[in-house]
């Protein structure tokens, strides 16, 4: 069974889907089979692998309405490399009839069940905001995945999200962990950058990754040629930064499931 990791912020503008797709893209390079859930209305994670959301056959919005099986509207991307259950805005009414649906939250879970076992990790990018969608993310996972950029109100938004997290634990998914803390759009330049990083390693320890997401032209630019930034400029600084951080995680995942 693969582990399904939720990639997940309620503040907007943290590098959650650049982390979504670099991550896949990152545990595809170590030859990891990989499924990239994209679980946003905005469709941003399918137009960032070069798929374009406005012709797809099929979306995650028929698999949580019950229209269409995940294995039918999964497609490859990246030469092949990793696959994609793509999104569009057509997610955003799929969320609205989702609440009369009685186990609305346990959609994508249900979705996955089929699929799950084909993958060594199945990385879900959520919406930035917590509604129907990401209670579907955080239902479905084994563990999240929370960027977070090291300014002003990080900690402030942290501590909602984890609230969340308790919430979910505590009521639909008992088995739901912290995958860790990942540290973006980083400069070293900056002190409260640093303030913040520091006050993440003082709470969290070792939750937080070791591996820090910096800011990089190649990551802000390689969306925009349908590539992850591995892709797009492999020997770019935030490029070789996914790749520690899908290392990290494979030796996390390891670690935990010694066997």
């Amino acid at each position: 069974m693969g582990r399904i990791v939720a990639v997940t912020n309620q503040k907007g503008g943290v590098g959650k889907t650049t982390t979504a797709v670099n991550l896949a893209a990152g545990l595809a390079d170590l030859e990891k089979r990989v499924l990239l859930v994209d679980l946003d209305p905005q469709g941003n994670a399918t137009t960032g692998c070069g798929v374009n959301k406005r012709e797809l056959a099929a979306s995650i919005c028929d698999v949580l309405l019950g229209d269409a099986a995940a294995t039918d509207s999964i497609v490859s991307v990246q030469d092949g490399q990793f696959d994609l259950l793509p999104a569009n805005s057509d997610l955003t009414a799929a969320e609205v009839r989702l609440l009369q649906e009685t186990g609305r939250e346990r959609r994508l879970k249900q979705a996955l069940g089929p699929v799950s076992g084909l993958y060594d990790f199945v990385i879900i990018d959520c919406p930035p905001s917590f509604n129907t969608l990401t209670l579907n993310a955080l239902t479905a996972a084994d563990g999240v995945l929370i960027p977070i950029q090291c300014e002003y109100y990080a900690l402030e938004g942290l501590t909602a999200l984890l609230e969340t997290v308790k919430q979910v634990r505590n009521s639909v998914n008992p088995a739901l962990q912290i995958e860790g803390l990942l540290r973006t759009m980083y400069d070293p330049r900056n002190r409260l950058s640093a303030e913040v990083s520091s006050q993440l390693l003082q709470h969290f320890r070792d939750k937080v990754y070791a591996s820090i997401i910096p800011r990089n032209v190649r990551l802000a630019e390689a969306p925009s040629f349908g590539l992850s930034a591995i892709r797009h400029d492999a020997g770019s600084r935030g490029a070789q930064a996914y790749q520690e951080l899908a290392q990290e995680v494979v030796k996390r995942d390891a670690q935990a499931s010694p066997d």
